[in-house]
């Protein structure tokens, strides 16, 4: 149950609330509590009505009345209780959820790497739902169940001690089957929420990768895998079915034991004179209103220890401390950056890794200045440049950008300078123009389209049916390729960032659009620092600087005709591309 305790600051937020919903569960046991006597009390003035041949009506009917009111009013309270406790559970559930999304969108990428999207949608919502649904009744029931117990039992002690303590013998065994099945709920819930995870992982794959399905005709396949994972599920969910099976029929017996002590012991005190009839049918009153708390006992820790279980899961998520953010070194006086960024003898590992992505990396990129990189797959080109919005933080050596260390500078500040064009294109499912738009919260209408324009995505609008307002499939799926890289140019430009940062963004587009958009940059770029990554020749070769990363390591430098002329890997890249270009002529 520890885990729980950790929503301890979220009920605080309610605090009053919560105190409002205790008083109404007083108030519907005081008003509950009482009706038992009067029905007491109505059975022996019928009993001595019957014995004297006069019964007496008016005693009747007003006792009926009370019984009728009492409950009214015990029902309205109940109906509060349910207004004020479950509608907080609800409210803590929206915060949880806020709080989950906010913290995982601060974790780096190394997180997102390593850990599957289906697992955190089913953290956000089959878990959270799980403690909502222990927080509310959690809450409510063991309170109303406490109350009950001790107010019934303060009554059935008064009324007659020595059964009362008989009919209670059961108990004990009830609190150790709850106990022992408690924790046996708590292992298997958590074992189907681990499989929960991993099918809802493998669904998302399913859906994001269907054209992959499709086009290698694994249909068959990916449904046979589905099922059996499916089928796993389902078996995980029987076991703790069964379980849980257990646990009513049990208390059912028990409670089954406590009834027959009652009648046989209240009916010798009955035929001994000791007990009224109406007293005992009191006491049967009572002892049915302890079955509730004890049912509700062993209910409410089953439901709490799946609470338990799915707080459990995502503390993993939420404990986890995000390595990069703002620390007690950041200086917070820093509200802009001008451009100028500096390696020196940068080293990056991934986590996990046995060799080194980066090495030794040491370059000055003054402001306003264009560096290019090229280099072979797998030479850190899209990890050196990740370093600058800190996706990721160096592991050696030092990144500088106008002469302050990168962990020094505000995260916002930072990633707010940087327009960034990532190799895997993403859009959302909006309209271009939201997508566009997406990097800033000021942009106009006019200034989408002036985006649009430099990346020349503004000549294919025509073909949309509602222009700029067109709406996209998921990941903008409804574009081709260079549309989605030409939108996401736009997205970087719209933002009017600093430094600009394009990663291979050219590479789904023909060479003469290519030509146009480096055009219409060039005016872009003129006054922030740019750096572009790409494996054609002829999109960096105008860069005021050009450098070849190969194996993480900086092996040559320097301007397009300085490096042809030296002969090494750019001057075969070059061929190569020459070449390439001179057998598509023919």
């Amino acid at each position: 149950m520890k885990p729980l305790l950790r929503l301890i600051p979220y009920l605080a937020k309610y605090k009053k609330t919560l105190f409002l919903g205790l008083l109404t569960v007083v108030g519907s046991n005081l008003f509950t509590i009482a009706q038992p006597l009067f029905i007491g009390n109505a059975i022996d003035t019928l009993k001595a009505g019957l014995e004297s041949h006069q019964i007496d009506t008016g005693g009747l009917l007003f006792y009926a009345g009370l019984v009728v009111g009492f409950s009214l009013i015990a029902g309205t309270f109940t109906f509060l209780t349910r207004q004020t406790i479950i509608v907080v559970s609800r409210h803590v559930e929206y915060d949880l959820r806020n709080d989950f999304l906010s913290h995982i969108q601060k974790l780096p990428l190394s997180f997102f790497q390593n850990t599957p999207t289906g697992d955190l949608m089913a953290h956000a919502t089959n878990d959270i739902s799980a403690v909502r649904n222990s927080l509310g009744p959690g809450i409510m029931y063991p309170t109303d169940t406490l109350m009950t117990f001790t107010m019934v039992l303060a009554v059935m002690l008064y009324q007659d001690w020595q059964l009362t303590l008989l009919a209670l013998i059961p108990l004990p065994f009830v609190s150790y089957a709850v106990y022992y099945l408690g924790k046996v709920v708590h292992v298997k819930f958590e074992e189907r929420q681990e499989q929960y995870g991993r099918l809802t992982t493998r669904a998302q794959e399913n859906l994001s990768g269907i054209r992959v399905v499709k086009a290698y005709v694994r249909e068959a396949y990916e449904i046979g895998l589905f099922r059996s994972m499916s089928w796993d599920y389902l078996k995980k969910n029987l076991v703790l079915a069964r379980v849980q099976s257990i646990m009513w029929p049990l208390m059912f017996l028990l409670v089954g034991f406590s009834l027959v002590i009652t009648l046989y012991f209240g009916g010798v005190r009955v035929i001994e004179g000791q007990l009224t009839i109406g007293m005992l049918t009191a006491f049967f009153g009572y002892l049915i209103m302890l079955i509730w708390p004890m049912i509700a006992f062993g209910w409410v820790i089953n439901i709490l220890q799946q609470g338990a279980a799915s707080m459990a899961r995502l503390a993993k998520i939420t404990d986890t401390v995000p390595e990069i953010r703002d620390t007690e070194e950041t200086d917070q006086t820093i509200t802009t950056i001008e451009g100028e960024i500096e390696f020196r003898n940068v080293t990056f590992q991934h986590k996990n890794a046995q060799n080194l992505t980066l090495e030794g990396i040491d370059l000055k990129i003054p402001k306003g200045a264009t560096l290019a990189i090229v280099g072979y797959t797998g030479s850190g080109k899209s990890t050196l440049v990740n370093l600058i919005p800190r996706l990721y933080d160096v592991s050696a050596g030092e990144l500088l950008i106008d002469g302050v260390d990168v962990k020094r500078i505000p995260l916002e500040i930072l990633r707010s300078n940087v327009g960034y064009v990532p190799q895997e294109t993403f859009l959302f499912s909006d309209s271009i123009t939201e997508n566009i738009s997406y990097g800033t919260d000021n942009g106009t209408e006019e200034h989408v389209r002036e985006a649009a324009e430099i990346s020349q995505i503004a000549r294919d609008l025509q073909d949309f049916p509602m222009g700029l307002h067109t709406m996209l499939g998921e990941r903008g799926i409804t574009l081709s390729g260079g549309q989605k890289q030409r939108t996401s140019i736009a997205r970087a430009i719209m933002r009017k960032p600093s430094i600009l940062i394009l990663d291979d963004a050219l590479s789904a587009v023909d060479t003469y659009t290519e030509e146009e958009i480096l055009k219409r940059l060039r005016g872009v770029m003129k006054d922030r620092t740019s750096i572009i990554i790409s494996h054609r020749i002829s999109t960096v070769k105008d860069a005021d600087q050009i450098v070849v990363l190969h194996e993480g390591k900086v092996v040559e430098r320097g301007s397009h005709d300085e490096l042809v002329e030296r002969g090494g890997i750019y001057a075969e890249l070059y061929r190569k591309q020459l070449l390439e270009e001179e057998l598509e002529q023919l």
